[in-house]
């Protein structure tokens, strides 16, 4: 009577803990032979198998469960181990196949298996060569404008206007008196900030578009675009210079610091968090002309641009440092444009889904 009752209830633990701490897994032709092999795969579990295994034409059944590691418990996960999937493994130890560098790195890195069917498709450039670059694909390239106006300024009128435009002129005391003229570290310090307003604002009419049931007109998009565009800048100048651990650190503060000061800012007032951006772009398009102006006295070494560069921007295999600041400068310029017309709309008492976004620059 005790031993019924013992089973009746390991049989109800089971039932309600089986789904949550047991996988089920059949494997195809495995004999006994290949028990040692699965309990390879299997490293650091405990492993019950049912079944047949002499019989090699039958199915195996396979329950594992994970027990207890230092640190506290993990649920198991399941894995499929077919005969698919073992060609995989084997094409890729071989050398077969290979995963390519998150930025365009290196053939070191070795390629990921997976039984979810999400295959990375292969892309090639115009003349037929791998494409080495997995943070953007060939048509997210474009070539900057480096004819649009550089002088445009948008003179400071209204109150806000004012408030906008002198917050931005505070800000650049202290970050000349921090970088002095090293351009190079400036501009890649900066882009860690210059790529939050996009990212902000977007998210921000993303979550506004969903409340509402309604469309952005496309800013939501537009804003992102920006993000992405101020985000490739960063990674292009990292190719040029590397950050000291200090200015590691100050990154952290300063994007915790502007993320949130932003967000409420957004909040509050878009006219006015738009303007900002605009005149911070103003003063970008400064710093980049200061920084030719270092690269043609030589005081700056006119290095040959990086290869990320080339590609995202579509230049000359020959392109230089000079080069590569041009375009993003002209890329600050546009990002200037669409802020403080993003700015006017809300001025004049409309809501930007009321004028189609500037979509198709980058």
């Amino acid at each position: 009577m005790m031993i019924r009752s013992t089973t009746r209830v390991a049989r109800a633990v089971l039932c309600h803990m089986g789904p949550r701490y047991f996988s089920t897994t059949a494997l195809h032709g495995c004999v006994a032979s290949d028990v040692q092999a699965i309990r390879g795969v299997f490293g650091g579990t405990t492993t019950f198998f049912h079944g047949n295994l002499a019989q090699s034409s039958e199915k195996v059944l396979v329950r594992c469960m994970r027990l207890p590691a230092v640190g506290g418990a993990r649920k198991a996960s399941t894995l499929a181990l077919g005969d698919k999937q073992q060609e995989e493994e084997k094409k890729v130890q071989g050398g077969e196949t290979g995963g390519a560098a998150a930025a365009g790195g290196g053939n070191n890195n070795k390629g990921i298996v997976s039984y979810w069917g999400v295959e990375p498709a292969k892309i090639t450039k115009e003349d037929g060569s791998e494409w080495r670059w997995n943070c953007f694909k060939p048509w997210e390239t474009y070539k900057a404008d480096l004819s649009i106006d550089l002088k445009k300024h948008h003179a400071p009128v209204t109150f806000l206007d004012k408030v906008a435009y002198w917050t931005v002129k505070s800000l650049r005391f202290p970050t000349d008196i921090f970088f002095q003229r090293r351009y190079g570290c400036r501009a890649m310090m900066l882009e860690t900030v210059a790529a939050v307003p996009g990212m902000v604002g977007g998210m921000l009419l993303h979550c506004k578009s969903l409340r509402r049931f309604e469309h952005s007109g496309g800013w939501i998009k537009a804003l992102l675009e920006e993000a992405e565009n101020e985000r490739m800048h960063l990674m292009t100048f990292m190719e040029v210079s590397q950050p000291r651990w200090y200015e590691r650190a100050l990154v952290f503060t300063v994007q915790g610091v502007f993320f949130n000061a932003y967000f409420l800012t957004y909040l509050v007032s878009p006219k006015l968090a738009h303007r900002i951006v605009g005149y911070l772009e103003e003063e970008a398009i400064h710093s980049y002309t200061e920084f030719l102006k270092e690269l043609d006295k030589g005081t700056i070494e006119n290095v040959p641009a990086p290869a990320i560069a080339i590609d995202y921007w579509r230049m000359p295999p020959n392109s230089t440092l000079r080069d590569v600041v041009m375009v993003v400068r002209a890329d600050e310029a546009h990002h200037r444009d669409v802020n403080h017309f993003a700015s006017d709309i809300h001025y004049q008492g409309h809501e930007l889904k009321e004028s189609p976004a500037p979509l198709g620059y980058h």
